[in-house]
């Protein structure tokens, strides 16, 4: 044999050794390093790799193009001695943007007797070099409108400052929102910003066309897809006449009107900015919840027709209770006691025939602890469990610990008016997070009657209501500082209409809120 076939043997013996004493395979190896791309985890990437090196080039492909899932699916391998390639499709799920597959390979060599990754910055993408970054150019479609229930644009300023509060306006970004949004926004582009601009952000922006570029150097163009008007309830009539009916007064009032057969918002309104009392404010309803406590008498059997007495004080669980400007009306029929909103009669009437759990099941069944979804924040009303007669008495008549505001009040009157409980909304393609409640049967056309005699002869008697219009005053009492002032109120219904009324401190709800609905009424 020639020198040279000895040594041609010698070699081809030693590759055979060097093979089989190697550790594991490039197959397991490569899919180590998938596993950890996947998880970004460039700890663990960096365990398999041949030599030292920095792999921060991974961390910038994320962040640039906001990946927020990596999935990385392997090849066959294709194997020599001490070298071998794995072919991968990696798919990356861009926030805001799409999804983006390219191809690529894992290059493995054998290294210390174990197969390792021969890294290069091509491992990551077959055309990046050092030094090159990725990026994303985006042109964005133009933004959706938001509009009333008729079409018409409310998102152009031409809608008046309760509107606006709904509606919220145009920001530029910033890191925070870039941040929360996505990687297809950039600091200072325009955004919304509260009410529907910032809830519904999403979707009247649209998604833009994007183009994921390397080095400057465009790879793919996702193409975006246009926005999606917001369509809202709102009434453009409604909410006009509410304007009017608010807007001369001197101390804060807010009012709401609401479709009882749909629970649309119709119309919103604040005669002060800032704070949405409409939807946000926490206000003791006073007696417009009597309103509320009535659906659990008359469940309870009781009839508008009953005999009741109105005196001038009562007392229930310790706690004295006295009428408005100290009236007493003595024997008379539920449904007059109601008309003249007698908190004696309510207190001891909740404690004999409701107790706590009842009084909370009546309330809950026209919105009181539900969820809210209209499209803006907005507060829920709030009624604690009573842990007293004394508790029990104060909230039979919207005392206590009761919070609402005008929008939960008014979802009151409209499920009377219907008799049947709707989640309020002002986007009504909204999925809600409550359900629907019926009142319970012959509660409605009873309770139908209290409230027109709260008009025709009771409370609200003087107001100059419209013919039709049902309704409940309120006179609420809060502390302010060493007195007690009073929020006034006015809750009810005519048709297909129902809405609430309230005024800050205003007093009477008979002699300040329901003038405030009957010049609604009139202006629709």
């Amino acid at each position: 044999m020639s020198v040279a076939a000895v040594l041609a043997a010698g070699a081809a013996a030693g590759g055979a050794y060097y093979v089989l004493h190697t550790r594991g395979t490039p197959a397991a190896t490569a899919q180590r390093f998938a596993a950890a791309w996947q998880a970004g985890d460039t700890a663990a990437m960096a365990r398999e790799l041949a030599t030292a090196q920095r792999l921060d080039v991974y961390g910038q492909q994320r962040g640039a193009l906001g990946v927020e899932r990596t999935s990385v699916r392997l090849g066959p391998v294709a194997q020599g001695d001490d070298q071998a390639s794995v072919p991968y499709t990696v798919t990356l799920a861009l926030k805001n943007v799409g999804e983006w597959t390219y191809d690529g390979k894992i290059d493995l060599v054998v290294a210390d007797r174990a197969w390792k990754v021969a890294w290069s910055p091509a491992t990551l993408h077959p055309q990046l070099t050092a030094g090159q970054t990725f990026s994303l150019r985006t042109r964005w479609p133009e933004r959706a409108a938001i509009t009333d229930a008729d079409g018409g644009r409310i998102d152009d300023g031409s809608g008046g400052g309760s509107v606006q509060q709904l509606v919220g306006y145009l920001d530029k970004a910033k890191k925070k929102d870039v941040a929360k949004l996505g990687s297809a926004y950039q600091v200072g582009q325009a955004i919304g910003r509260d009410g529907l601009q910032e809830a519904f952000q999403r979707r009247l922006a649209g998604t833009p066309s994007t183009d994921i570029q390397l080095g400057g150097r465009t790879l793919k163009t996702i193409k975006g897809s246009a926005g999606e008007p917001v369509e809202t309830s709102l009434d453009r009539d409604a909410q006009a006449a509410a304007v009017t009916a608010v807007k001369d007064l001197d101390k804060p009032t807010s009012m709401v009107a609401i479709r009882p057969s749909t629970g649309e918002i119709l119309a919103v309104v604040n005669n002060r900015g800032g704070f949405n009392r409409a939807l946000d404010g926490r206000y003791p309803p006073g007696s417009t919840f009597k309103a509320v406590t009535a659906i659990g008498l008359l469940a309870a059997g009781m009839s508008p027709q009953d005999r009741v007495t109105c005196p001038e004080y009562a007392t229930v669980g310790g706690l004295k209770i006295r009428n408005s400007d100290n009236e007493a009306f003595g024997s008379l029929s539920f449904l007059d006691s109601f008309a003249h909103s007698c908190n004696t009669t309510f207190a001891p009437l909740a404690q004999s025939k409701l107790g706590a759990d009842k009084l909370v099941k009546a309330a809950e069944s026209v919105g009181f602890n539900q969820p809210l979804n209209i499209g803006v924040p907005a507060t829920p009303a709030s009624l604690p469990r009573p842990q007293s007669d004394a508790e029990l008495a104060a909230e039979s008549f919207g005392q206590a610990r009761i919070t609402a505001s005008p929008l939960s009040i008014a979802s009151v009157a409209a499920a009377i008016a219907d008799g049947t409980w709707r989640p309020p909304t002002l986007v009504p393609s909204l999925k809600q997070k409550a359900a629907e409640r019926e009142l319970p049967d012959g509660v409605k056309d009873q309770l139908h009657a209290m409230m027109a005699a709260v008009v025709t002869k009771g409370t609200a008697k003087s107001a100059g209501l419209p013919a039709g219009t049902h309704g409940k005053t309120g006179t609420a009492e809060f502390a302010n500082g060493d007195k007690l002032d009073t929020h006034a109120w006015f809750m009810g219904f005519k048709g297909d209409v129902a809405f609430a009324v309230v005024v800050e401190g205003g007093g009477g709800g008979g002699a300040v809120a329901a003038p405030v609905a009957a010049t609604f009424l009139k202006n629709l």
